[in-house]
């Protein structure tokens, strides 16, 4: 029956989400796939990580809306999450949902899960708090370099610190959940391994993140407004970008891919060690 009722919470949250904005059509689709394999195979402890993240998330992008207006036309997408967001958020952490339906005694797949989940919580509270900085960031592979807020591959010191915050809050969740479920829930090591693992990966996949953004992410040029941005083919104004730097299929979307690929990858190596 864990299946059945995964699907019906599943359809209820992305409804809900579509009501209010957060997701679009494809996004609500995708939402419910993602859902229903992460609620109907996992459990309610793996759900909690996975609304934890998008709650927070979405939350984040509203209540700084007025302070990012201006920023759009940089972002290849909106505020409302598309299919491709969604799998690029949360593929990685749904793979590891269904893993643990092959592997239910295996402590990796809860490791994994909440690393994946970590890496994108962290790298989107660093973008959305990251605003909030009084000065303008600097490019992550040149601290020197300062560039426009916004723009991919540009940290800052608040943008950081959101980061590790949103790792934190999954990484605290990972390490009680399984405390709190009695021995129902998730199997894993002990709590503060647990933690340090899963926070410290959820950072490593963010920093990643913003170096794909400052190195190979396809970005693009608007010769009307004269601004480097994501979006491809037309910018916010209308007029069609010129492809200026990076590999052009890696998109917003792959890069959150491989920055929860990344945090999986540190968490797995951090906990065999």
């Amino acid at each position: 029956m864990q299946l059945p009722l995964g699907f019906l919470f599943a359809i209820i949250i992305a409804t809900l989400a579509y009501r209010a904005h957060s997701l679009n059509k494809s996004g609500t689709i995708a939402a419910t796939v993602t859902g229903t394999i992460i609620f109907g195979i996992g459990g309610l402890d793996w759900a909690i990580l996975l609304l934890t993240f998008f709650i927070t998330s979405s939350g984040l992008s509203r209540a700084f809306k007025k302070r990012k207006q201006g920023l759009d036309e940089k972002f290849s997408k909106g505020h409302e999450r598309d299919a491709g967001q969604v799998f690029g958020n949360g593929g990685i952490a749904t793979a590891f949902a269904a893993l643990h339906f092959f592997f239910p005694n295996e402590p990796w797949t809860w490791i994994g899960f909440a690393a994946a989940l970590a890496a994108v919580n962290a790298d989107t509270w660093g973008t959305e708090l990251g605003v909030l900085n009084p000065n303008p960031p600097r490019m992550i592979t040149n601290f020197t370099r300062v560039v426009e807020k916004g723009t991919s591959g540009g940290i800052s010191l608040i943008g950081t610190i959101a980061a590790l915050a949103g790792s934190a809050l999954i990484g605290i969740l990972a390490a009680l959940l399984p405390i709190l479920s009695m021995g129902e829930g998730p199997q894993t090591t002990d709590p503060v391994s647990t933690f340090t693992i899963v926070t410290l990966a959820g950072l490593a996949g963010a920093l990643f993140d913003s170096f794909l953004g400052a190195t190979i992410q396809a970005m693009y040029y608007c010769p009307t407004d004269k601004k480097e941005t994501e979006k491809s083919p037309l910018h916010t104004c209308g007029t069609p970008t010129v492809h200026i730097r990076g590999w052009k299929w890696l998109n917003n979307d792959w890069v959150n891919f491989s920055c929860g690929a990344f945090g999986v990858v540190v968490a797995l190596i951090s906990s065999v060690l």
